[in-house]
């Protein structure tokens, strides 16, 4: 980071002081997202001085008008299945889609069993996605899954197309982690009531399924036949520097859970100074989204729209739930099941050292740290993901070791 100095950290942070005053608020197989929280903090640390220089240089209004071209020439998204809903503990409807495959051979095929038993259920793979994203986040993995896998992807409460917390808004209770492995275990109630399951998450999606386990142990005895890892934690993310100097780290640390408590009250206000300072917010996000210099700028708008996308107060809602998040004891709960832990070595959000713990709670697990990735890992390095999210189904005996997928830059299949 170029503005390591103590000066640097508190001119942006006044820089970040006059933003929140203008918004008037405190191939084969084989080969087949805490980031807007973190974004706000790292406002005020130090990193929008350089973002605001390198964007003067070009005019706001071709700026709006590429993101408009970004929008409507981008595939990334665009994947539907058929959609439902389920209904957590507290009433908050949770939307979720489901990819289903035909079986094989369809029905003139059952017909001809001989002796009338009932064909394996299907192996389902969940995807849960991270902070501030949607379960469009997987694109690229569901693209190249469809047709050889069924899958459900479902958007956390609060995100997306899910309701906001009925919980959070009907009574105000903070937000909390085993509150979205609650969730998680009612989506799978009402989207794959039998059979077997294959847990995949992402960052907050991680922690989800962290949160299933420990309080449904019997639950993943029974049923989860593999787990994926993917840019995620099972604790002490209060530690985390996001990437700044230690004196910047700390003053974010100080300050960041009562401006976003102040920010969530003046949503509308905040939103609008959102809007007005999104060359400044789309900077900031790339370099907390990705480490390699060469995205796809589309994948970089689609990233970006996603975080858009999350109201203010839902950000400050959910993001004292990660200091508190410790779940290295469901770890061992994984035990004897394939699992695969991967992330970016450039992940500032939730650093590799988070997943290296977790693999070494886990010996059997196959650790998986991609070069030049950053949090957004699977959008960054897609065909790195699905290759190895391939070779987990394999060994889990959900899909043949033969099976062939996709392309990773599918759209639609």
């Amino acid at each position: 980071m170029s503005e390591s100095s103590a000066e640097a950290v508190a001119d942006a942070a006044s820089a970040a002081v006059a933003v929140v005053s203008a918004t008037g608020a405190a191939g084969g197989w084989r080969r087949a997202t805490g980031i807007a929280g973190a974004a706000i903090g790292v406002i005020a640390a130090g990193a929008a001085a350089g973002v605001a220089i390198e964007r003067m240089t070009v005019g706001r209004g071709m700026r709006a008008k590429a993101r408009l071209a970004l929008d409507s020439a981008g595939p990334y998204g665009a994947l539907r299945g058929t959609p439902g809903k389920a209904i957590a503990d507290d009433g908050t409807e949770l939307y979720y889609e489901v990819d289903d495959v035909e079986p094989q051979g369809g029905p003139a095929g059952r017909r001809r069993r001989l002796f009338g038993r009932k064909a394996p259920l299907p192996v389902t793979v969940v995807f849960s996605h991270g902070y501030c994203l949607t379960q469009d986040s997987w694109h690229f993995q569901r693209a190249a899954l469809r047709g050889v896998v069924r899958t459900v992807h479902w958007d956390q409460r609060s995100h997306g197309r899910s309701a906001r917390g009925a919980a959070q808004l009907r009574d105000d209770v903070p937000l909390t982690i085993d509150q979205l492995g609650r969730d998680l275990k009612a989506v799978i109630d009402a989207a794959a009531p039998e059979g077997p399951i294959v847990l995949v998450g992402h960052s907050m999606g991680g922690m989800t399924v962290m949160a299933l386990a420990a309080q449904y142990p019997e639950f993943l005895r029974e049923r989860v036949v593999a787990t994926a890892f993917v840019g995620t934690s099972s604790g002490r993310l209060g530690e985390v520097n996001f990437g700044l100097p230690v004196a910047g780290v700390n003053a974010v640390r100080r300050v960041l859970p009562g401006v976003l408590k102040a920010l969530g009250q003046q949503a509308a206000l905040v939103e609008k100074g959102r809007r007005a300072t999104a060359d400044l917010f789309a900077g900031i996000i790339k370099r907390y989204s990705f480490a390699s210099k060469d995205v796809d700028p589309a994948v970089a708008r689609f990233a970006e729209r996603m975080i858009e996308g999350t109201p203010i107060d839902v950000v400050a809602e959910f993001y004292p739930a990660f200091t508190d998040h410790d779940k290295t004891e469901a770890l061992g709960l994984f035990t004897g099941m394939p699992v695969l832990v991967l992330a970016g070595t450039g992940d500032l959000v939730t650093p590799s050292e988070h997943s290296e713990a977790i693999a070494d709670a886990l010996p059997g697990a196959e650790l998986v740290l991609v070069p030049d990735a950053g949090h957004l890992v699977m959008l960054e390095h897609p065909e790195v993901v699905t290759d190895r999210l391939a070779d987990l189904l394999a060994r889990a005996g959900a899909v043949p070791a033969t099976a062939t997928v996709g392309g990773c830059d599918s759209a639609s299949s």
